[in-house]
């Protein structure tokens, strides 16, 4: 398929994220012909509501369709690997919710999946595919800033629920971690790399999920990375980039459509960017999975699969570190 949108969207679990995704789609030219949900009714409102032909109450006739070219995983991140190995091997492209997994050991299946068939699996790391990331690497690449030194970004938000809802819940994964430091965490890795060395340290709940997580990640380069996140309370959330030469501050909300500034080390602005996005920019994302398709590639180089296998890799020795084993893993 070598034409802009040419793929056919299948969207699997309509919750609150697979809402802001489609629409997103939709806005911006992208075609969906199906969802699935292991309830009709709630596959049947999200179709009707957004104008989506058809709708399945389970995941097995969605993937099923012969009318669908790829599909997008947004169920709780303790799915993400089945769910993901069902489209696979139903010979569908995947774009699934990030985290990618809930451990190292299911990314790497899942990836060696994808790649054994030929097909693309994408982490739905929308933040990779945002202009203002785009932006950012490229003056990086253009090495403005020098050498880096620092990299800080912190993930913070007030969430207030009750002690049975998902994200209190160790078997489906809750607490801050996978849900908010996965983004600060991909976007040290994005920057730096993988770290050589880290240190981390959490606030557990009663339930045994993180409430609160910060980690530094260290480098044999000498550079440090210092990253934040938390459900207790609304902070910053903002990040920075720091060189030799110039430093980029990203601001509110840095994972987000957002806007930057790349100053020297003099106080001078060197360049200030807007982002200027059409919805609030999870297609791009979209628009990646259909490039590599369209190219017959099945890696590309902004969230390889094997660059997630390895952030899985990091949120696990974060978790090992802070106390936290999710019931799967026993």
């Amino acid at each position: 398929m070598s034409t802009p949108h040419a793929l056919r969207w299948g969207i699997l679990a309509p919750g609150g994220i697979a809402r802001t995704f489609t629409s997103d789609l939709l806005l911006n030219g992208f075609t969906v012909t199906a969802v699935g949900s292991r309830s009709l009714e709630r596959s049947r409102a999200f179709s009707t509501d957004l104008g989506i032909e058809r709708a399945y109450g389970t995941y097995e006739e969605l993937v099923g369709d012969p009318e669908v070219d790829v599909v997008y995983v947004a169920s709780p991140h303790s799915f993400h690997a089945e769910q993901a190995t069902l489209a696979l091997t139903a010979g569908k492209h995947v774009l699934v919710e990030k985290p990618f997994t809930m451990n190292e050991e299911e990314a790497r299946g899942v990836a060696e999946l994808a790649a054994s068939r030929g097909l693309v699996v994408l982490e739905a790391m929308w933040t990779r595919y945002l202009p203002h990331m785009r932006r950012v690497r490229e003056i990086i690449g253009e090495g403005t800033l020098g050498e880096i030194v620092s990299v800080t970004a912190d993930h913070t938000q007030h969430i207030h629920v009750a002690p049975e809802h998902r994200m209190m819940d160790l078997h489906l994964g809750g607490g801050a971690l996978l849900d908010l430091g996965i983004y600060p965490l991909s976007f040290v890795v994005d920057i730096l790399g993988l770290p050589d060395r880290i240190d981390a340290t959490a606030q557990l709940t009663d339930t045994g999920v993180d409430a609160q997580v910060s980690a530094v990640l260290s480098y044999d380069s000498g550079a440090m990375a210092t990253t934040f996140s938390s459900m207790r309370g609304a902070g910053p959330n903002q990040a920075s980039i720091i060189g030799t030469d110039a430093r980029i501050d990203l601001d509110r909300v840095w994972y987000a459509a957002t806007s930057f500034r790349t100053t020297t080390t003099a106080g001078d602005v060197l360049e200030e960017f807007t982002s200027e996005v059409n919805g609030r920019g999870m297609h791009y994302q979209a628009l990646e999975l259909e490039r590599l398709v369209a190219a017959g590639e099945t890696s590309g180089t902004i969230l390889s699969p094997r660059e997630s296998v390895e952030i899985m890799g990091v949120l696990d020795e974060v978790r090992r570190q802070i106390g936290v084993i999710y019931p799967s893993e026993n």
